[in-house]
């Protein structure tokens, strides 16, 4: 039995990912926090997992734990993170725990500047309708996927929204950098205008996520975004690139229909940048063996909408 403190287990992705690992049956889950808002209050106790108080401990950090998790929010001097240094237990970020609870599994990573949200999220909703068993982490819940992140035993695709912030206060490495997918689908990457990074600093950052590809990783990259297209040039031999553009499709009375070899499929999601979202989680599926007429009729029940 593997027993995993959260420090910081009140944020959005850490209670999540607290529920997750809880259900499986190996884990016992513990954790702490000084301030845990509703919803995220209610869902940690009906879990059995919510702190009996508020607050740092170092006695609730022990040599009985296997790991502690630290939040992304938690300082340098945090009384039970310095405690877990001084019994030298094991410390993640919870990216680095995401990735070694999936590093045996085939890892999809949807990054980019917008749209990897709704895209990672179309893959997730594919995969499910086709009853294909998935881990995921995505940073916002869509409607037919029940919350936002989920870990398994079964599972061998793993599926991550990466994000470039920074990992946590020990780690100023980008989130998406210690998932070193297998398959990698960047969705734009133009400079934000309130990026703080100059423009080399800033494309530096996703080179450097398609270099941690593992060997012969499947890269698909928006081809008319030219820094992508630049950054193609010089990829790493065994990486295999596929640009896309939009889905073809075609609109009439305000709905949106793909376009298929076994004719046109009327979409719940609307409007063009979503045809090219729509693309690039095809692609991402077809690697995993998904078949054409599989995803688009997948993704024909996928509606976009976020909820609470």
């Amino acid at each position: 039995m593997q027993r995993i403190h959260f420090i910081a287990i009140g944020s959005t992705t850490m209670h999540n990912l607290a529920i997750a690992v809880s259900k499986k049956s190996s884990f016992v889950v513990s954790g702490s926090d000084n301030e845990i808002a509703e919803p995220f209050r209610t869902r940690l106790k009906a879990n059995g997992i919510l702190p009996d108080k508020l607050g740092w401990f170092a006695e609730r950090i022990h040599k009985g734990l296997s790991a502690v998790i630290v939040g992304s929010n938690v300082e340098k001097d945090n009384t039970e993170l310095l405690k877990a240094k001084e019994l030298g237990l094991k410390i993640y970020s919870f990216p680095e725990f995401l990735f070694q609870q999936t590093r045996s599994k085939t890892r999809i990573v949807v990054a980019g500047n917008s749209g990897k949200s709704i895209t990672a999220a179309m893959i997730v909703f594919v995969l499910k309708q086709l009853r294909i068993d998935t881990d995921y982490l995505l940073c916002a819940s869509y409607e037919g996927i029940e919350s936002t992140i989920k870990l398994s035993y079964e599972s061998r695709i793993a599926v991550f929204e990466g994000d470039e912030n920074e990992t946590s206060a020990l780690d100023n490495r980008p989130r998406f950098h210690l998932y070193k997918p297998q398959i990698a689908a960047l969705i734009g990457i133009d400079l934000p205008t309130d990026n703080k990074l100059d423009k080399n600093e800033y494309l530096s950052v996703f080179s450097k996520f398609i270099d941690l590809m593992e060997v012969q990783g499947r890269l698909i990259y928006l081809n008319s975004d030219t820094n992508l297209i630049e950054m193609t040039q010089n990829l790493r031999r065994d990486i295999v690139p596929f640009g896309y553009n939009t889905a073809n499709h075609h609109v009439s009375d305000g709905v949106y229909y793909i376009k298929t070899k076994k004719g046109d499929l009327a979409l719940t999601v609307k409007g063009e940048q979503n045809m090219q979202y729509v693309e690039a989680a095809r692609l991402a599926c077809k690697q995993i063996g998904v078949t054409d007429d599989q995803f688009y009729n997948a993704i024909t029940l996928f509606s976009g909408n976020k909820v609470d």
